[in-house]
């Protein structure tokens, strides 16, 4: 059945795939018209596209997700021109890579809020029509940073991702009852090539300390040592396939977690720990419910 989605984040590698697979499969695709410009910037632009309708399946929509104002409009005019909204993928993202000293707060500020904050400013704006419903699913776009073992240098992006973890799990089980499933996607953080692009601290005399000092050689002797890994990474189209994959399950049957790439810093196997540690907790007091949506007739 098709569905209507919006993803954020789709000018980056797993959003542009995510896109194009989910428009592929039939389903209503919705992403910001300013995410679109950097999008088509790839060379994925459908050939005379009518304008705010990209492909039979694909729409832009002008909103922007630092703007509580904007998202809100943004999915008012989604559920006006479709009378719902089915999934919303939570893709928006920011990488830092350098000593965590050396990053601004206002450097951390705006990573938190592209990487935590949007999504909180789309679940506010989206979720009442999904509980009105009574059926939806979200979809996390996290990362095994969050919960794997510490690469040097990339604490700032990690402590976001470790946020936006904690945030899916904490609405996973108060959306149960709902009828709204979650699902988090992890890929593997560990491609040496993700740190490379990513953006590089504000103070530079505080990371020249570090690199100067006897911490000099920790970012090439990881980031070396990384790529010398038996295997590699998956790629952004292995991502989105296995999102289109969740978001075509039956109701019900869409697992919490799904992991991408080799589980060479651990993340896969504390994930496992820590949800079944949840599900324990969560019937030891009586909330055993809640670790499946409910179904609302």
């Amino acid at each position: 059945m098709s569905k209507v989605i919006i993803v954020t984040g789709a000018a980056n590698s797993i959003g542009r795939s995510t896109c194009k697979e989910l428009a592929r499969a039939g389903h209503t695709v919705y992403v910001s018209m300013r995410e679109m410009e950097a999008y088509d910037e790839h060379g994925v632009e459908e050939a005379g596209a009518e304008p705010g309708k990209l492909g039979a399946e694909l729409r832009t929509i002008a909103f922007d997700l630092s703007s509580e104002a904007s998202v809100n409009s943004a999915i008012d005019t989604i559920v006006a021109e479709n009378n719902r909204l089915d999934v919303i993928v939570h893709n928006a993202r920011q990488v830092l890579y350098g000593p965590a000293e050396a990053f601004t707060p206002d450097q951390l500020a705006e990573l938190y809020d592209t990487n935590v904050l949007s999504a909180q400013r789309l679940n506010r704006a989206a979720l009442p029509q999904l509980r009105k419903q009574g059926q939806g699913l979200l979809i996390w776009v996290s990362s095994s940073s969050a919960r794997g073992g510490s690469v040097p240098f990339l604490g700032a992006y990690a402590s976001s991702k470790a946020a936006l973890d904690a945030l899916a799990l904490g609405y996973a089980g108060e959306l149960a009852r709902w009828g709204v499933e979650t699902t988090i996607v992890v890929p593997s953080a560990l491609g040496p090539g993700h740190y490379v692009r990513s953006g590089r601290p504000l103070d530079t005399v505080r990371a020249e300390e570090y690199a100067d000092g006897p911490t000099a050689d920790l970012s090439e002797v990881a980031l070396s040592a990384l790529a010398q890994l038996p295997a590699k990474d998956r790629t952004p189209q292995d991502v989105a396939n296995a999102i289109a994959d969740v978001v075509d399950m039956p109701f019900g049957q869409r697992p919490l977690r799904v992991h991408f790439g080799p589980d060479h810093d651990g993340a896969a196997a504390v994930d496992a720990v820590a949800d079944s540690v949840r599900a324990e907790l969560l019937r030891g007091i009586g909330l055993e419910d809640i670790l499946k949506p409910a179904i609302i007739r």
